[in-house]
């Protein structure tokens, strides 16, 4: 992490007089605009940060798990969920397990296009399922971070997106983006989809919006962004747009559409069929009850370390929000880390899962990221000490999250 302080001076040199905006140009003596640094070199030690970020946390969590006679593959590949995605993957839709009094666990709640990947994975390579799903994961990952790299210096130059990036890789959570789980995907579909939207390449985000809402439930987050802001560009330009954006904007929700009627059609009720299904898992969107009820125990009983420690993130994410909207960030970016932020805070049950439900919700991080840049240029050193707490808390809490806390995630 001691390398983010120097990382953290050479893009304050290279963005000039403000890293919270686009990085400037220089000009050649033949007068050709020539870019200050090279874009493919930040983007690659932004990449490199993430990488190290992450295979840190692997091996803190590995030599966790060997301490405690457990195996590390087994755990990243076959924890909680993912054992539902790879039975998903292997034998198709059809498995239920009934816990009394009234749950019913139907892997219809968890939507195709990942277990599809590991199963198309498998068919044409020797890998195992586990070992599919966590090849798909961190395959997912890296181009999630790509596109984060992108959206973020498209926005506010390079040095804020690699710290982005590098912000996302130390998150509490983050040890979710090593594991066969589907946020990793949902991040990538997301990332690459504002990105389009902000520049203008609508069919792009449409079709990048329906693979993410065939990634995970939440991912219509990212439709939602699509819809409104193609809505706000049709009425500001009086309806005369182009035939894409129109195009893009039709394609954006029928991935989540699809497979929510497909299930409602499968349970013999077009519409509500899936959030029926979701119901009996003990999840339900409530406005809020279901979770204030989990806060009101945490504060007058107590609980275990991963029920305060949700409660503290979800607190922070509604911080982060007020100060992205504070910002005045761009229309997409709000409408998606939005919709997320509800459908967390709105959803009951499975309250421990509530931070890894905020994982795809990255420009959260953008307010962070500005401060830290700006720490960064007038005192690396203190930049370098907190990317190092952030690291230390991102490894240690991530290894006992998965080897000892016993909590699903």
């Amino acid at each position: 992490m001691l390398a983010y302080a120097r990382f953290s001076l050479q893009c304050a040199d290279v963005t000039h007089a403000s890293t919270l905006a686009p990085p400037a140009v220089t000009h050649t003596a033949a007068g050709r605009a020539a870019p200050r640094a090279p874009r493919a070199a930040t983007l690659g030690t932004a990449l490199g940060l993430f990488a190290l970020a992450r295979l840190t946390g692997a091996a803190v969590l590995a030599a966790t798990a060997w301490a405690t006679g457990h195996r590390p593959l087994t755990l990243l590949g076959r924890s909680w969920d993912s054992r539902w995605y790879l039975g998903i993957a292997e034998h198709g839709y059809g498995r239920a397990l009934h816990v009394p009094p009234d749950l019913v666990f139907s892997d219809l709640a968890f939507f195709p296009l990942y277990p599809a990947m590991v199963r198309a994975v498998t068919a044409v390579s020797p890998l195992s399922g586990g070992a599919a799903g966590l090849l798909v994961s961190w395959t997912a990952a890296a181009v999630a971070a790509a596109g984060l790299y992108a959206l973020g210096a498209h926005l506010h130059g390079r040095a804020v997106a690699a710290t982005l990036v590098l912000l996302w890789g130390l998150l509490p959570h983050s040890v979710v983006l090593s594991m066969a789980y589907t946020e990793p995907l949902l991040t990538a579909f997301a990332a690459w989809s504002l990105y389009a939207v902000r520049t203008g390449r609508w069919l792009w985000a449409g079709t990048l919006a329906t693979l993410a809402g065939l990634a995970r439930p939440n991912g219509f987050a990212v439709a939602a962004a699509v819809l409104v802001t193609a809505a706000c560009e049709i009425g500001r330009q009086r309806g005369k747009v182009t035939h894409r954006l129109w195009t893009g904007a039709a394609l954006a929700p029928l991935g989540w559409c699809a497979y929510v009627l497909w299930v409602g059609h499968r349970k013999g009720d077009l519409l509500g069929g899936y959030f029926e299904v979701q119901r009996r898992w003990g999840s339900r969107f409530d406005f809020g009850r279901g979770s204030l009820r989990v806060v009101r125990r945490l504060l007058l009983q107590g609980d275990r370390l991963v029920f305060p420690m949700a409660l503290l993130i979800v607190a922070a994410a509604i911080v982060l929000y007020a100060l992205l909207l504070a910002d005045r960030a761009p229309l997409p970016l709000l409408v998606y880390s939005g919709v997320l932020l509800l459908i967390t805070l709105g959803g009951s049950g499975f309250f421990a899962s509530k931070p890894r439900f905020l994982l795809p919700a990255f420009p959260l991080l953008l307010p962070l990221a500005r401060a830290l840049v700006r720490t960064a240029r007038a005192r690396p050193w203190h930049a370098a000490v907190l990317a190092c707490a952030l690291a230390g808390l991102s490894f240690g809490y991530g290894a006992y999250l998965v080897v000892l806390a016993d909590t699903p995630l």
